[in-house]
């Protein structure tokens, strides 16, 4: 078997994040959302072949992923920044859709696509050799 190497980037911790004794949200939390997001895609894509949002095709991508203008400038600045191609233009589409699912947010908001361009960014640079 072939040994694969993998990076994952974290970003550093605030020392006043440490110092904190907020817990953070539980696996039962975490879980209910996760069914709840499943359920809305499942209705989202009714009878057709799509389970889930990573299934989605142009034309589903058109129908179910449309942003508002301030959103849009946000990811064409990021496209053109990170030199990312039309495909990583809905593969971001179809990560903010699934984060605004977990977010139980009918529209993608802003913040919804700021986040699934971090995870992109991450998964570039992960990519890139070291």
């Amino acid at each position: 078997m072939d040994r694969i190497d993998m990076q994952v980037e974290v970003p550093a911790v605030p020392h006043t994040d440490l110092m904190r004794h907020k817990p953070g949200e539980s696996s039962t939390s975490i879980r209910k959302r996760v069914v709840a997001a499943r359920d809305i895609q499942r209705h989202r894509f009714g009878r057709t072949k799509i389970y889930n949002n990573a299934q989605m095709t142009s034309r589903h991508i058109r129908a179910h992923c449309r942003i508002g203008k301030d959103a849009q400038e946000i990811l064409t600045t990021a496209i053109e920044r990170l030199g990312l191609s039309a495909r990583a233009w809905n593969r971001i589409l179809k990560i903010s859709r699934t984060i605004a699912d977990l977010d139980a947010a009918a529209d993608i908001r802003v913040d919804h696509v700021t986040e699934a361009i971090q995870y992109r960014s991450l998964d570039r640079s992960r990519k890139q050799p070291v």
